[in-house]
């Protein structure tokens, strides 16, 4: 175990901040069998279903070579495609190369000044500041299970003189969730600030009553110009290796992103998955795994509230932040993890702002899920 464990240390070392993909550790450490990945946050639900359409529509009918040869749209003819099934108007739409491409086009062309970050969150968000962008880290607290305090932050944002702030809704990687009145009334308030980038790229994963309804801010992009929303594809339908992302946002930044080098900045297959976006069946079929999904995540999430020493926080995502509490580090219990049981699960000992020893855990099919929490249990 310890020559395989230092292989992937030495691998997740050249991966940065984030994980080393599946196919990564699967190519350099052969050795190792991944039964099941619990690292990376997505539905398999939904991306079977996607499947399911890929192979009717492309595979079976050989268009996919059209897919394959042709050049795709170009990017605001994809965001059309968009707009018919979110309801906003193609001119605030970017589409983008997965979603981290929109948010280090947003930091790297449009912020100056001060950028209040509360952590622990999703690295990229300090990691793509530069000399002209000042990260301005708001801690958040252990003893709030790191909730995003929206009155506290407010006034960290004023006492700093800061201009510009980000929230992730819900937030990565514990999926704490924010309702979408507070968060209306934090726009309302802060619309002096020159940006404010809301996260959503875990939203179809949350929910305010027991209809389950997905609760976006979209519909405020009109209302603050210095609103930026940020839409990952990958988590919700399952899709990370397709990249597909967008951000809402005022048509006036739209246009100078076209203007600046990001016309086929979308696959053909990427395209497609568009189309199927504004399909009605396909979303009346997606509503159907979303909510199935979502259900046996709070399953899996209760079974993990038996486990004894751990501390499993609060989450609205397909995720779950769990705190080692009998001493052991997360680096020796993922390294059981992967070696011993086969599952991936995100080692978040390099996430700064986390006080302890942290796991954090997604949610998979229900037979995955059990998997885990026998590994789990055993451990």
């Amino acid at each position: 175990m310890n020559v395989i464990k230092e292989k992937f240390e030495n691998l997740k070392s050249k991966s940065g901040s984030h994980s080393p993909s599946i196919n990564s550790i699967l190519k350099e450490i052969p050795e190792i069998q991944i039964e099941v990945d619990a690292c990376f946050l997505s539905n398999p639900y939904a991306t079977q279903l996607f499947l399911d359409y890929f192979k009717n529509d492309l595979i079976k009918t050989g268009k996919i070579d059209r897919v394959l040869e042709f050049y795709p749209s170009q990017n605001n003819v994809i965001a059309k495609s968009i707009s018919k099934s979110i309801g906003i108007d193609a001119k605030n739409i970017f589409v983008c190369n997965g979603a981290i491409e929109g948010i280090q086009a947003v930091i790297h062309n449009l912020l100056h000044g001060k950028l209040s970050i509360p952590i622990p969150t999703f690295s990229s968000y300090y990691e793509y500041c530069h000399k002209n962008i000042e990260a301005i880290y708001y801690n958040l607290k252990k003893e709030e299970d790191y909730a995003l305090n929206l009155k506290n932050y407010s006034a960290f944002i004023k006492e700093n003189k800061i201009n510009n702030a980000v929230i992730i809704n819900p937030n990565n990687p514990n999926g704490s969730y924010i309702s979408s009145e507070d968060l209306k009334e934090f726009l309302e308030e802060h619309r002096d600030l020159d940006a404010i980038i809301l996260d959503e790229s875990f939203i179809h994963f949350a929910y305010e009553n027991s209809s389950m309804r997905l609760k976006s801010m979209q519909n405020s992009i009109s209302d603050y110009k210095n609103l930026f929303i940020v839409k990952s594809m990958s988590k919700d339908f399952g899709i990370a290796g397709l990249r597909c992302g967008y951000l809402l946002m005022n048509e006036e930044y739209v246009s100078q992103f076209l203007r600046n080098g990001y016309l086929w900045n979308v696959n053909g297959i990427a395209e497609y998955f568009f189309t199927l976006y504004g399909n009605e069946k396909f979303l009346k079929e997606y509503e159907d795994c979303r909510k199935k999904y979502i259900m046996e995540t709070l399953f899996f999430v209760n079974q993990l509230t038996e486990l004894k020493n751990i501390n499993v926080l609060p989450s609205k995502a397909n995720f779950v932040l769990v705190e080692l509490i009998d001493g052991r580090t997360s680096d020796e219990v993922s390294a059981k993890l992967l070696v011993d049981h086969g599952i991936y699960v995100r080692n978040c000992s390099d996430k700064i702002g986390l006080d302890g020893q942290y796991l954090r855990i997604a949610a998979r099919s229900f037979d995955e899920n059990q998997k885990i929490f026998r590994a789990l249990a055993q451990l």
